[in-house]
């Protein structure tokens, strides 16, 4: 388990893709994995974009993973809310950032100054990378739905 500063280094580090290749956004009940280093190529982390809903076709997870398995942001679309530990819900969408000893077991509302339009999935993403502080965002590639 990482320490709250500690999280928020590594979500800070500027990143790139290791391979700068075109992304082919993944298809309703697809997933796409893809690695991610830090610019200085100290820490490795993992992309996720997971459409596994097959009935809500705008359903999507997007994910930054640290080390493999410390999820240190989540960004849930088209699925249903979600309860905070304190009972209080909130509705999808909605974005998990890692805290210190509950991990990403809190959501928040999506800031709207971030995500501009989460109902376009690949527009999402790049979103999603600029707030993970990914550059150079390789192309794209979108679906139709």
């Amino acid at each position: 388990m990482l320490t709250q500063q500690e999280a928020e280094a590594l979500m800070a580090f500027p990143k790139r893709f290791i391979d700068p290749s075109p992304i082919d956004f993944p298809g309703p009940g697809d997933f796409l994995t893809r690695g991610l280093v830090s610019v200085d190529g100290r820490e490795s982390f993992v992309l996720d974009v997971n459409r596994a809903g097959r009935i809500r076709l705008t359903k999507c997870t997007y994910q930054e993973r640290y080390a493999s398995t410390v999820v240190l942001v989540r960004l849930d679309v088209g699925g249903p809310p979600h309860t905070n530990p304190d009972g209080t819900e909130v509705p999808c969408p909605h974005l998990h950032v890692y805290r210190e000893a509950y991990e990403t077991k809190w959501a928040k509302a999506v800031p709207g100054d971030v995500f501009r339009d989460t109902s376009d999935l690949c527009e999402t993403l790049r979103d999603f990378l600029q707030l993970c502080n990914v550059e150079d965002v390789p192309h794209i590639q979108g679906v139709l739905i």
